[in-house]
């Protein structure tokens, strides 16, 4: 009979879903740490408390992790996982057998219908329509009529191909727009065209839209720089809900002062939160919504349940879903 496993989870849960959790890891040992993290999007500290799991659920600290034999398989909550992609921690995974996985399957959805709610907005001029509500109120229908369009035939470039950007092609598809991909590693079996991502310079100037889903890394910072805005024609738009830091907002701002680009779409900014007073609030045809892509309603609940999904193949010795390491 297999031992019962330690899980460690340092991820604040409502009372009611912390109660259900506890009881549905069974006879396995469950260890709150002793410092709970409310938000995904924030990173742990050291635990005393982890040097004993089996299994950790949450946002541990990723030093911690290269120093801990026993653990086996880690969950994180959150889809992103950049401070945890290191070769040091690659290492000692690969050396000891052990496991991480992402919740990528839980923000899929949600982030693709931001995104895909971010083009279809900007395509029925809804934000100049709610800015005539919130302003003059002058019922300008002939104007708002003419800026409206169809995304039939437009060209939509889609910057990453993960789990977000699969789903995403998915909504888009019945609307018949154009779509094509830029990826790291183009391995043939994607759905749309896709191509690596360092030709993205020469497929800029016939995008439409341009969604950036690229991760945080070394090389992914400042990735849509001047030099890429300048490529972009001035009726496009920008929409990102991948990570601030990949975007050079200087330039962004810039260009959307100068009507160099039609619009900016921003769930992620750097830094986070954003300044009351940063010029990217008052910056022309820029709407940013606070990081919400991933929220939905019954996001904790669906954050457990995948992770129990998960608990039973780990047990049985099975694939897990979402793995990364």
């Amino acid at each position: 009979m297999t031992r019962p496993l330690t899980i460690w989870c340092n991820f604040k849960l409502p009372d009611s879903l912390a109660l259900g959790f506890k009881a549905a890891v069974g006879q396995n040992e469950l260890v709150w740490a002793s410092d709970m993290k409310a938000s995904n999007l924030v990173p742990g500290g050291p635990d005393p408390l982890l040097a004993s799991a089996d299994v950790a659920f949450g946002q541990p600290d990723p030093q911690q992790l290269i120093t801990l034999p026993n653990l086996q398989w880690v969950q994180l909550t959150s889809a992103g996982y950049t401070r945890y992609d290191r070769d040091d921690l690659r290492a000692a995974f690969k050396a000891r057998g052990a496991r991480l996985t992402n919740a990528s399957s839980v923000f899929a959805e949600p982030c693709a219908q931001h995104a895909l709610s971010y083009i279809l907005s900007q395509a029925r001029a809804l934000p100049l329509a709610w800015a005539d509500q919130f302003g003059p109120r002058a019922w300008p229908t002939p104007p708002l009529r003419a800026k409206s369009r169809l995304l039939n035939g437009q060209r939509v470039l889609i910057l990453g191909y993960g789990a977000i950007a699969r789903k995403l092609i998915d909504y888009l598809r019945p609307l018949e727009v154009e779509m094509i991909a830029v990826r790291r590693h183009v391995k043939g079996d994607e759905v749309v065209p896709t191509v690596p991502v360092d030709r993205v310079a020469e497929l800029l100037p016939d995008a439409d839209h341009i969604v950036n889903i690229l991760p945080a890394s070394a090389e992914t910072t400042g990735f849509i720089d001047a030099n890429k805005l300048s490529r972009m024609k001035p009726s496009a738009v920008l929409y990102n809900i991948g990570r601030g830091d990949t975007v050079d907002q200087d330039a962004l701002i810039d260009a959307l002062t100068h009507a160099r680009l039609a619009g900016a779409y921003l769930d992620v900014t750097s830094p986070e939160p954003l300044p009351p007073d940063h010029p990217l609030w008052n910056a022309p045809n820029c709407y940013i919504t606070p990081h919400t892509a991933g929220g939905h309603h019954d996001e904790l609940e669906r954050l457990v349940a995948q992770f129990l999904s998960n608990l039973q193949k780990f047990v049985a010795g099975t694939l897990l879903t979402d793995r990364v390491i």
